[in-house]
């Protein structure tokens, strides 16, 4: 989740008032700092999670992993003030995703027993959570209901529709490998489901980037 309050949720508006007591309290959970390169991880799939990161710019990559080594790429965001561990600090549970450093990042440690103190003290200061959780539940189940219910190539076809009309959270990767496995799939299934659109006329390949050629006949097609 983001630091900052999304806009347009219903609490926004208030949200963005009891903003600066929302950051100090974070801030005064705040145990160090910690320095991750290039490829590191920053949080492991299945591990306790008892501290929380914020790390203000940089970028990270988000997958997870199946018993049969298949592994899901949900993308790479481009942070700004992002929490990372804040659905395992309300669950409880262990790490659900690998949190990979794509740059040399320096993160805030937030130390999550001193968390759990100030959110008892000051309840009101989880309605910053809530918000902000309940914004990337439906952005994420969007996405995991269009990988589960649609084809390859239709799920390639709408997220370049989607990523021409607005900025999105998750960032594309510039690996076909990593491309494939955020679609779900295998190199070569991400591969022939790309050259369908291409044959039909709708993207072309310029370098590694995909531009789209007609947006009327895209929009036609995933509609």
């Amino acid at each position: 989740m983001q630091l900052r309050p999304y806009a347009n949720t219903r609490f926004t508006p208030l949200l963005e008032q009891q903003y600066g007591d929302f950051e100090a309290a974070l801030f005064q959970c705040r145990v160090g700092t910690q320095r991750f390169s290039r490829g590191d991880t920053i949080l492991e799939q299945g591990q306790p999670v008892n501290k929380l990161y914020i790390i203000s710019v940089g970028r990270v990559a988000m997958h997870i992993c199946a018993v049969n080594s298949r592994r899901f790429q949900l993308g790479e965001v481009k942070c700004d003030h992002h929490i990372f561990g804040e659905m395992e600090f309300f669950s409880g549970n262990a790490c659900q995703w690998n949190v990979v450093a794509d740059d040399d990042i320096e993160a805030d440690v937030i130390c999550a027993n001193q968390l759990q103190k100030c959110i008892t003290d000051k309840p009101n200061l989880a309605l910053f959570f809530a918000s902000a959780l309940a914004y990337d539940y439906e952005e994420s189940m969007e996405i995991y209901t269009n990988r589960v219910l649609h084809s390859i190539a239709y799920n390639i076809a709408y997220d370049l529709w989607h990523r021409a009309r607005q900025n999105v959270f998750l960032d594309a990767f510039d690996k076909v490998e990593f491309e494939a496995e955020r679609f779900g799939t295998s190199s070569r299934v991400y591969r022939r489901a790309l050259n369908t659109l291409i044959e039909q006329g709708l993207i072309e390949k310029r370098g590694n980037q995909i531009h789209i050629c007609d947006m009327a006949r895209l929009e036609a097609f995933i509609s």
